[in-house]
């Protein structure tokens, strides 16, 4: 009733969770934020199972794993003893090689108890994102109150300037996203130098190019950023083609 509760979305690839260890480990952190203990081992193979029943073995599918806290008083954070883990597995479709976005009117609160929390108190997301399809838009990308860029309602974002590539830096609220952290790895390893900081709307309109990134999408270019038309530049090209191969190494073991 209340949203309280935490989920990670995960990409599977002809049966194979990629990245699966990574969520399961920022759900735990989740859980110890909230004070919950995550003590289901047996959930990966679990995972598998659920994979198998639903005949996902071949193309690319998304398995959504939710915790929540059951029933309690209001001032508690406890689990009561009907709280429930559950998770479903659907067929997920190839992703466009690029999205469009605005900037929404409204503001992150980077100082919020639910910061780089993956909560299921997702209202806030869909009310955005409702109203930027409303304005012709596929995502929206949220300012925090200190004016600067955090993160878009459903993933990371990247921009590119003069060559280097930046990201907002977790103190700006944004969610550890995991195909954030797989991307700066990534960029790290090409030689592509990654700043980690504050950026402002104006260098987010300003970029040479901007990029999205998430579970399912991988990365994902902006090819139009409010009233400006972006091209998919040279970097997020390098670091797309290297997500996917980081990908298919994670399903060939």
């Amino acid at each position: 009733m209340h949203g309280f509760g935490l989920f990670e979305t995960i990409l599977a690839v002809d049966g194979v969770p990629v990245f699966a260890e990574r969520h399961l480990e920022r759900l735990r952190a989740g859980c110890g934020r909230l004070g919950w203990k995550w003590d289901y081992p047996e959930i990966r193979g679990v995972m598998d199972e659920l994979i198998e029943r639903n005949g996902l073995g071949a193309g690319r599918s998304r398995i959504r794993l939710a915790v929540t806290a059951g029933s309690g008083l209001i001032h508690s954070l406890a689990q009561g003893e009907d709280r429930v883990v559950w998770m479903t597995a659907v067929a997920a479709a190839e992703p466009p090689a690029a999205t469009t976005a605005n900037v929404s009117r409204w503001l992150r609160n980077e100082r919020s108890a639910l910061a780089g929390i993956k909560c299921a108190s997702y209202a806030e997301n869909l009310l955005a994102l409702e109203e930027a399809a409303r304005s012709g838009f596929e995502e929206t990308v949220f300012l925090n109150t200190a004016g600067h860029v955090c993160e878009a309602a459903t993933s990371n974002v990247f921009l590119v300037r003069d060559g280097v590539l930046g990201t907002p830096s977790l103190d700006s609220g944004c969610l550890p996203g995991i195909t954030r952290q797989v991307v700066i790895g990534l960029a790290g390893k090409l030689g592509i130098s990654c700043e980690e900081g504050s950026f402002s709307a104006d260098d987010l309109r300003g970029a040479d190019e901007v990029f999205l990134t998430s579970s399912i999408r991988g990365v994902m270019a902006v090819s139009r950023l409010e009233g400006r038309d972006l091209a998919a530049g040279a970097v997020t090209c390098r670091l797309r083609d290297e997500w996917a191969a980081a990908v298919e190494d994670e399903v060939r073991g």
